[in-house]
């Protein structure tokens, strides 16, 4: 029987640090949201899907390809399209070659809705994380989020 070890808590100041940046993060991610619903009628995960879109050869990525990108479930992201389908913002279409796989395609009312809210989302972005850091810190910022996403990725 293995002996179950007590917790490594938290210090206060580690306490302090960490409850600080989930409580940025969660007003960052919030903000993005309510910013781009006002801006143009998009959650911050449509308006991730449509950037990975736009930046795809074709305008087109393979679902499962575009769930990796945008670090979506499957089930989440085919959802989302669903919704971003109906919408009109995107379209699916069958992989050449690959019966079992789609596509997921940025129509041309997508690529205007991107384009409309992508001024105010760089606004965002720029008012709350990137002109409230000197550049060493935000470089700083950079290795910070790798070194952690790493981790995570290593998991």
């Amino acid at each position: 029987m293995e002996e179950k070890r007590e917790p490594r808590w938290l210090s206060d100041d580690e306490q302090r640090d960490w409850r600080a940046f989930v409580e940025t993060t969660q007003l960052l991610v919030n903000r993005l949201d309510t910013d781009l619903h006002r801006d143009a009628g998009l959650s911050h995960a449509d308006f991730e899907i449509l950037v990975r879109l736009s930046e795809a050869d074709g305008l087109r990525l393979r679902m499962s390809e575009l769930a990796d990108q945008a670090l979506f479930s499957r089930s989440r992201l085919s959802h989302a399209v669903t919704r971003l389908e109906s919408a009109g913002l995107v379209r699916r279409e069958a992989c050449p070659g690959d019966r079992r796989g789609t596509l997921a395609v940025l129509s041309e009312v997508g690529a205007g809705r991107l384009r409309q809210a992508a001024g105010g989302h760089v606004e965002t972005v720029r008012r709350y994380v990137i002109d409230v850091l000197p550049d060493t810190e935000l470089t700083e910022l950079g290795r910070i989020s790798c070194r952690i996403r790493a981790a995570l990725e290593a998991g």
